[in-house]
């Protein structure tokens, strides 16, 4: 364990991740469900994922842009939560510099990529109910690779010039991260170097990057809004709607958290710390379990598929009761 005064410059060669300050005697407890939330989104979203590559019928725009949360909330799930009950049960908090900044890029660039997709998925509603008509001539098969693609793209190129602004800050405070994961303000706040770029690079990516899909997301449901309400019949207006219904809660459940955990950053000197800390890890736990639900609760499709698979596919020794 590396250790250094405020005085004294070195290179982090490892971290310690030390939990959720200030709840220490509670964090076996505090791991048991996070333990439980973690399983059940590697089963949901995996299940998902499995539903949809593997059903045919199933290989249309608005069902391959779930696969693509799937896997994105894999990614940020399973790049976070299993380092996190290591720290909860273990006290296993070492991690390298090298590895931590690695844990830090892929959970940017599953945010970034969740907020790309969630766009892409109004879009998909949007020429849906506006466009139907040429819906399939829009939304191919090519054009859902190519939107894939600039998600990734799009994900990699924001984020990556974070890491090189790391490897250039000098660290004099201490090698004590007071968090569950590696996060990019938790740990450019140990330099001893000036991160006001940090800060600002931030400010911009929240603002001119998830702002503007917040954004357009709001724009396109305007637009959905407006086209549903011109309608001709009630039963079309609800039918319409129904179709948006997952797709804004999986919404709400991906911004509504990471907005409240902003601002507790923001506000760090008023909130508790643990209560920060808090909103941080559920954030990367709650959307990703509560995604698959969402999906396979309220799209008949899925659940049809969800229920033949498990209960009455012959020869498999299930049996419904």
């Amino acid at each position: 364990m590396m250790r250094a005064d405020n005085h004294t410059v070195f290179d982090p060669v490892t971290y310690i991740l030390t939990g959720i300050p200030g709840t220490e005697l509670s964090h076996f407890w505090i791991a048991i469900p996070f333990c439980l939330i973690y399983v059940g989104s590697l089963f949901g979203n995996s299940l998902l994922l499995f539903i949809i590559l593997t059903e045919q019928s199933l290989h249309e725009p608005m069902y391959l842009f779930v696969s693509m949360l799937a896997a994105a909330d894999l990614l940020l799930s399973t790049t976070t939560v299993p380092k996190m009950l290591a720290v909860f049960w273990f006290r296993a908090g070492e991690i390298s510099f090298a590895a931590c900044l690695t844990q830090m890029f892929f959970i940017h660039v599953s945010f970034i990529a969740e907020s790309a997709i969630l766009l892409a998925m109004a879009f998909d509603r949007y020429v849906a109910i506006c466009d139907p008509l040429r819906y399939t001539i829009i939304l191919t098969k090519s054009v859902i690779g190519k939107m894939g693609l600039v998600v990734v793209t799009r994900s990699f190129c924001i984020i990556f010039p974070l890491i090189v602004l790391m490897k250039q800050l000098k660290f004099c405070r201490t090698n004590l991260l007071p968090h569950t994961y590696c996060e990019h303000m938790i740990i450019a706040r140990l330099a001893c170097d000036d991160i006001t770029v940090h800060v600002w690079y931030g400010v911009a990516v929240a603002i001119l990057v998830i702002g503007s899909d917040i954004v357009l997301i709001a724009v396109s449901y305007g637009l959905i809004l407006r086209a549903v309400f011109l309608l001709p019949s009630k039963d079309a207006r609800l039918k319409a709607l129904r179709t948006c219904g997952s797709h804004v809660c999986v919404i709400l459940m991906f911004y509504v958290p990471a907005v409240f955990s902003s601002l507790a950053h923001q506000f760090g000197n008023i909130i508790p710390g643990y209560i920060v800390n808090l909103l941080a890890n559920l954030y990367v736990l709650i959307p990703p379990m509560l995604n698959p639900i969402v999906y396979g609760v309220t799209t008949k499709e899925i659940l049809k598929r969800v229920i033949n698979g498990i209960w009455v596919r012959p020869g498999t020794g299930f049996a419904a009761h």
